[in-house]
């Protein structure tokens, strides 16, 4: 299973970067003790329309999807497009991606951005606050309740806030403490299949006061509506933007529909 195997080659490369980086060397960076910038108030701004557009060099089922692009130009491009927020993929050996990435698009751009990585350790988390992240992915399909509890808790102690990803309603934990968000990822993990009524068929199981996003499969405004619809105030979006040659463009394409179409059907 492709999730077994990221989850094992991230122990390794945690315990190899700790040796490499100790954490009190992560503590002295200058973003470590940086105010963040809320992904949750960004999710509810009126004049966004929720799309977290994401960097995304390759991944393990697809392979390469744009491997070349910038990161400065791409991350300031989706910010003018509209974009409520950057997500910025850190892992490298399965999506193509680093830590210098995330590092790049913090010194261009104040916005939320979401660690986009597969958190099994503390050490990680404390890693995300130095490389000026404002926010953390949780995986429940990757971690225990137990682990959900624990590393939101730290994640929490650094300020840091907490996007849980489930995708079955069984992944759901009983207890939402330090948990910022609610997001359902549309691809199953196992085997990278995508639906998008996953999303559907949970929303109804959260709090309605979490913030809740949609993962993975988006694509087109009238799909976003209707996640609008069911409470979704949050889209993550990177495949459909990166497979173009200017993500930034299909970005702002996207921005502009589901704001015209939202504004349609307001008045």
């Amino acid at each position: 299973m492709i999730l077994e195997k990221i989850i094992s080659q991230k122990k390794l490369e945690v315990a190899e970067r700790r040796t490499l980086v100790p954490v009190k060397k992560l503590e002295q960076s200058p973003h470590f003790t940086a105010p963040i910038v809320s992904l949750v108030r960004y999710l509810r701004r009126p004049d966004k329309a929720g799309i977290i557009a994401e960097i995304k060099r390759r991944s393990p089922s697809k392979g390469d999807i744009n491997p070349y692009i910038s990161v400065e130009k791409l991350s300031i491009g989706y910010m003018q497009a509209g974009a409520s927020a950057l997500s910025i993929l850190t892992d490298t050996e399965f999506f193509g991606g680093s830590n210098e990435d995330l590092l790049t698009a913090r010194k261009y751009n104040y916005c939320p951005i979401l660690r986009k990585d597969f958190i099994v350790d503390e050490y990680q988390i404390v890693e995300a606050r130095s490389i000026g992240a404002d926010a953390i992915l949780l995986i429940a399909a990757a971690l225990d309740e137990k682990q959900i509890r624990n590393l939101a808790a730290f994640a929490a102690s650094l300020s840091l806030e907490v996007l849980l990803e489930v995708h079955e309603k069984a992944e759901i934990p009983a207890d939402f403490e330090n948990i910022s968000i609610l997001g359902v990822n549309n691809r199953n993990l196992k085997d990278f299949s995508v639906d998008t009524n996953r999303s559907f068929e949970i929303a109804a199981s959260f709090p309605n006061e979490m913030p809740k996003i949609s993962e993975s499969g988006l694509n087109d405004a009238e799909t976003i509506l209707e996640l609008k619809k069911a409470g979704f105030s949050g889209f993550l979006i990177g495949e459909a933007f990166m497979r173009t040659s200017q993500p930034e463009i299909a970005c702002a394409e996207l921005v502009k529909k589901v704001q015209s179409s939202r504004f349609k059907v307001q008045s």
